[in-house]
């Protein structure tokens, strides 16, 4: 692989190896902007056409490009003010980094239809993403929906991951 194409041995802008780099921009992106809200730290790593593959149950909202991630996770936290993800597990290779995180947060806004139930929520999801010149340019992702919709709308018992 040339370098620049973010092959392990290829090194970052701060003298770490290109895939650390890659994942401190994952966990900085997960951080500032899926935790925080940030929209300028997703402006900065993700490229203005990233290509999203969604998993099973996808039907929230048309996600294309930098402005739909962003405008997913602005309806996203409407709905969870208070979201925040926890990092368990960060795994990389070559051009590519996978995290499995937990969101937790407290439905007070309208989500898939469903009004503000006042409920603590946890949402368990993978994503990963191929990085290419230091920006997020492809994300796959499964998120567990049917664990989410059984929180809001059945009797599944809110629970804590702690792995």
């Amino acid at each position: 692989m040339a370098a620049g194409e973010g092959s392990t041995e290829d090194r970052g802008p701060n003298g770490g190896t290109m895939l650390e780099h890659n994942k401190e921009r994952v966990r900085r992106y997960v951080e500032e902007f899926q935790s925080a809200g940030n929209v300028e730290t997703a402006d900065a790593l993700v490229a203005a056409d990233i290509i999203h593959h969604h998993g099973p149950g996808w039907t929230l909202a048309d996600t294309s490009g930098r402005e739909g991630a962003k405008a997913f996770i602005t309806m996203l936290r409407a709905a969870f003010p208070d979201l925040r993800a926890v990092l368990h597990d960060q795994l990389g290779d070559d051009d590519k980094v996978m995290t499995r995180k937990t969101f937790h947060g407290t439905h007070r806004g309208t989500f898939w239809g469903i009004p503000p139930t006042g409920k603590h929520v946890t949402i368990d999801l993978i994503d990963i993403l191929r990085i290419t010149d230091g920006q997020m340019v492809e994300h796959w992702n499964f998120v567990d929906w049917m664990g989410l919709m059984q929180q809001l709308e059945g009797d599944a018992p809110t629970r804590t991951t702690s792995e």
